[in-house]
This record gives C-alpha cells, structure tokens and sequence, in this order.
C-alpha cells in the first residue's frame, strides 16, 4: 500500500552496507556501482554461515545438507516472487554472458536459412554476440541502431524492421552507457505480433528496481546479481511454455528437467543460498518504512522500487543539469530523468582531456569511478567516442547520498 510523502532514509540505508564504516572504503564516493554493487550485511552473514556450517554437497538427509540445499531452494523462491514468476521460470548462473550464451545455443534450433534476428546497436555486448553468432545458421542479423540525435532505440524504427522472417529480438532494458530505459512491455507486444521471442538484458535496470517479468511480457530477461546487492551470479528468466521445448543444454540425465536444461553445471550452492540476505535487506527496508504487513514480496518489492527511484532521481538530477549546462563536459543521454525514462548511470567525456586523464583526477579526490566502453563498445563506435579510452561513467544506486554528488560537482567544477 503506498504511503504518500515517505522518503529513503538513506541513514538507514547506508547502516545496511558494512563498505561504508570499512577502513579501505568509507571514505569514498562510490560511483562504480554499474560494475558491481556493494552488498550488504545480510548477504555476507548467509554467505558466511553457510560456508561454516553447511558447506556440504546439499539434498540428502543429513542435517547440514538438508539446510544447505532447504537455502537454496528458498533462494529461488523469493527471487521468483520479487520478480513476478515462477521457481520454476528462473535459474541462477555464473553471470549473464554466460547465462544468454547457453541461451543463444539453446534457441539455436528454431533458426533456418532466412530467418531474422535483431539486435541493437545500444546493448551490452553480452546481448549482441550470442545472436550474431547464429548467423553461422543461416540467419539474417538485423541492427536496430538508435537515433543520432536523441540517441533512443524510437519504436518507430522498430516497425520497420519487424517482420514475419524475426525470430529473435535481443534488446537492452536500459543502456549501461546512455541510461535510456526501453519500453519492454511496448516492444515485447510489437514482437509478439510477428511471433517473435524477446529477450531483455535488465544488467543496468534492476539495481534501481527490480523487474516484473509477467507485465514486461518478455520472453526472456536477465539481469547481473552482483550488481543489485548479491554474489557474482546472474539470474535468467524464461516462460515456461518456451523453457520446456529447449533441447537439453546440460547432463544427459537432466534432460526435460527444465530450467536446469540451460544451466550446465549448476549454480554456486553457497552464493545461491546468500541469496536470501538481497530479499531479507530490501524486507528490513520495506518494514523500515512501512507498516503494512499484508503485502506480497511483489507488492513489498514495488513500493521499495519506488522509494528507490524517486532518490536516486533526486540525487541524480543535479549532475546530470551540471554536466548538461556544462561548456566542458560531453553528457550522453538525457539531461534529466523525467517519469523515470532514464537510470542514473551517466556517461560523459571532456573537451579538456581523455577520459583516462578525468577518471584518474577523480579518483585521487576519492571518487570510486573509471573510463572504459564498458563492453558497449558498438554503442560508443555509434557515437564516435574512442572505444580504448571510452566515457567517464557515473552509476547512481539508492545508497549513493547527497553528499556523494555535492563532491563530485566539486571536484568536476576544479576540473572546468
């Protein structure tokens, strides 16, 4: 039930995440949160007492690995509700390029001679090169590249390249570079006309809210755990009405059992289980705020989400209008986000100096950051930025504070 005028206790938030009392970090401006998110004390006390009480093979009778593998299963539980589907609908691996590679070569089996697949020009290439590779199939890769000027993926364009042949459309749900968020639910129904299945990268959208797989529509999404509070895993959804038809990507005898089809090996049974600590930290933060303890996980969930994005907007916006406004700096992406049509994950460059140079001047003032293409290099190619020296990239998350972007405005405003 939303509440009206309650704001992120950031105080709150932040007591949540040892980093920030931590000798080595607490006195950084952590702004490379796009690259890996810090985790808070919940995931790295489950983490812990697994390893020291229950690191055994789980699912047989013995205590410990009944525990073990009783976490476990109650780790894909909660993530499946926070997300909106079923246990069955999820898996967890090693990360998304791998979990889309796997992916790719499951769905390799309805491309024929003439088909189409498109991609983006906007995606991380964890989404590009396992459907380009399947063009060894005889398929016709087809970019959606986004406009020059307002560098969005227009829908427009969209229309004109969908068409019967599509039987894959890869695309991001928010660009690691621009910050542009994609309208899934829009481009899903658009794609599901031609019978085409959709797989979204939610890598750069989930940190600032978690996704609901079932009103996005997509077919497939995924998204990086490590970057929304959790261990370097990644978490893939598929329908399941799709997920029982893959061939079998993994042990002969597992043939059928989906989704462990398209997982082979399995996942990391003590980072699974820790799992738990990403839905008990956003729980805590829910109760934190709220009184209703009626709620679903999806309804607790949503009501987080918002808290979340409306901080971060407001935290965001005065360094997206500095960089805008500024004569130096090269913001890419929308000036301001507006009805959340933009994450907080800003890239700039400078006319002063390479992006190199403006990192390290950062970080010498304690600003957590870095240059790079960020494995977006198509999208930089686009923009005629130098794919080796790259953008300066700002990601904001809900623990990032006022004071965080009133320094970094500080040391920017030396540097201008």
């Amino acid at each position: 039930m939303t509440q009206k005028n309650i704001k992120l206790d950031i105080d709150f938030v932040r007591s949540q995440f040892p980093a920030f009392k931590d000798p080595l970090s607490k006195d950084w401006s952590f702004f490379e949160n796009a690259g890996g998110s810090y985790v808070p004390r919940n995931v790295i006390d489950k983490l812990t007492k697994f390893m020291t009480s229950t690191k055994v093979q789980p699912y047989a009778e013995y205590p410990m690995s009944k525990i073990a593998g009783n976490n476990m299963d109650k780790a894909t539980k909660y993530f499946s509700q926070m997300i909106n589907a079923q246990e069955n609908e999820i898996l967890v691996g090693g990360s998304t390029s791998i979990n889309l590679y796997v992916l790719s070569n499951a769905l390799k089996f309805i491309i024929k001679p003439g088909d189409e697949i498109i991609v983006t020009n906007q995606d991380h290439e964890a989404n590009i090169s396992p459907w380009r590779r399947l063009s060894d199939r005889g398929a016709k890769i087809i970019e959606w590249k986004f406009d020059k000027n307002s560098h969005e993926l227009e829908i427009s364009e969209l229309k004109k390249l969908i068409n019967n042949k599509t039987k894959i459309l890869a695309v991001t749900h928010c660009s690691n570079i621009i910050g542009s968020i994609n309208n899934l639910k829009e481009i899903s129904e658009i794609a599901h006309k031609y019978n085409t299945l959709v797989i979204g990268d939610g890598v750069s959208f989930a940190p600032h809210g978690f996704p609901d797989v079932k009103e996005l529509g997509v077919d497939f999404y995924t998204f990086s755990l490590y970057k929304t509070y959790g261990p370097h895993l990644a978490l893939l959804y598929g329908k399941e009405e799709i997920l029982k038809k893959l061939p079998n990507q993994n042990h002969e005898f597992l043939n059928g059992k989906y989704p462990y089809t398209i997982n082979p090996g399995g996942p990391n049974h003590e980072e699974l289980a820790s799992l738990i600590g990403i839905y008990d930290y956003f729980e805590n933060l829910y109760f934190h705020h709220f009184n209703d303890k009626d709620s679903s996980i999806l309804e607790k969930i949503k009501e987080i989400n918002k808290l979340i994005s409306d901080h971060e907007e407001i935290i965001a916006n005065p360094i997206l209008d500095y960089l805008n406004k500024s004569k130096h700096f090269n913001l890419i992406g929308k000036s301001k986000i507006i009805n959340k049509d933009r994450a907080p994950t800003i890239s700039f460059t400078s006319n002063k100096m390479s992006s190199r140079e403006l990192s390290d001047i950062l970080v010498k003032n304690n600003i957590a950051t870095r240059n790079d293409n960020f494995y977006a290099w198509r999208c930089l190619q686009s923009l005629g930025i130098d794919t080796i020296d790259g953008v300066v990239r700002i990601s904001i998350v809900h623990y990032n504070s006022k004071n965080d972007v009133d320094k970094l405005i500080d040391v920017l405003k030396k540097i201008n």
